[in-house]
Order: C-alpha cells, then structure tokens, then sequence
C-alpha cells in the first residue's frame, strides 16, 4: 500500500506540472473544443440531470456546458462538499457568477446554497482529474470524493471525465475502491468504455 500511495504521488506531481506548463489561451481553446465534442454526445443530449463541476484555472472550463445544459432546458448540479461526512451533495445550481464560493485553502468552488437532487436522478455525471487513462481509470487529487460518490448504488447514470489530451496518461497505480468511469471526453476525441469490465470501444474526432 505505501508504494502504490507513493506512486500515486509522483503521478500527481507530474501532471499538475504538465497543467501548470499550458498557456491560458491552449487552456481556453481546448475546453471550448472538448466541451464542444461532449456537447455533441448521444449521452449529453438524453440526459436530463447533468451534474458538473466548477472549474478552477488550471482545468477544462465547464462553463460552456451549464449553458448549453440552460439552453437545452437542463437541470445542471454540481457538488457541495461535506467534509465531515466526507461524500458530496448534488446541489441545483441556475447561475454560474451568483452563490459560489471559493474555498481558497482547498482550491475548490463551490455552490452556497441549493435544492439537493436525488442521485437516481441524476443521468450524466462530468468527472474531473488529474490524469485518465485509455481504459477509463483516474487519478484524482487524493481525497476521494468521487470515487464514493459513484460507487453509490443510487446512481445509476453515466460517469464522463473530461481533460485535456496533455492528462491522458498510459496508466495510474488502481487501489480496490478507484471507480472506472463510462467514458472519457478530451480535446482530441471520445472514448467509451464497457461497463465494469473497461473493455475500450472509443471513437476519435
């Protein structure tokens, strides 16, 4: 367990160097392109419920995606963090400039406030990382909270990372309770991923 823990460490210093090393302007062209391809997903359009994740500077930009989700007539979540319960809340959110705070010591945004939805109810779930893998696998920043969120029987929906093509890696160290995920939007393509038994059927765009 200390080597896979120590592992998982270096990886991460890797690839926030990676993150830190893209200008802002790849940073902005590549999240409007990703977000862009997701847009377009069978998975985005049939969904309902979309729960994202409000972005800090050094990650894909998600804003595009709550207001395609408005505009499409959505209902977009996002995560409010309980840290002593250690699980998220899925919490309604309407606007993206009003009732978010940032928590500046964990480097994380936030809603104030909000109406909790149902995870049943929630169809697609957007992951953020990292680093992917190609067979659905990734690495977080260490606190878990996703990988407990997904694995919940309640939600029954679809699991998407979403990242830059520069944090695909080959592989990370996978500990028992790392959650694979449905499939993984880049800046390069789309890649889907069997249930469970990560067998890859992705296509490229």
């Amino acid at each position: 367990m200390f080597d896979m823990m120590k592992n998982k460490a270096a990886v991460r210093r890797q690839l926030k160097d990676a993150l830190m090393a893209m200008s802002d302007v790849d940073r902005h062209r590549k999240s409007i392109t990703a977000c862009g391809l997701l847009a377009r997903t069978p998975e985005f359009e049939a969904a309902r419920v979309v729960m994202l994740y409000l972005s800090m500077p050094q990650e894909i930009d998600t804003a595009p995606l709550a207001l395609k989700c408005w505009q499409a007539g959505k209902t977009v979540v996002v995560p409010k963090v309980s840290f002593e319960q250690r699980r998220m809340l899925p919490v309604e959110i309407n606007s993206l400039q009003t009732g978010i705070t940032t928590a500046a010591d964990l480097n994380f945004r936030e809603p104030i406030a909000g109406q909790p939805i149902p995870l049943d109810l929630i169809d697609l779930v957007i992951v953020p990382g990292l680093g992917f893998t190609p067979t659905g696998y990734r690495i977080g920043r260490g606190m878990g909270f996703y990988d407990r969120f997904l694995a919940q029987p309640e939600f029954v929906g679809v699991s998407c990372g979403l990242a830059f093509e520069e944090q695909v890696i080959t592989e990370v160290p996978v500990l028992d309770h790392d959650m694979p995920l449905s499939m993984l939007v880049t800046d390069r393509g789309i890649s889907r991923f069997a249930t469970k038994a990560i067998s890859q059927c992705g296509e490229t765009a």
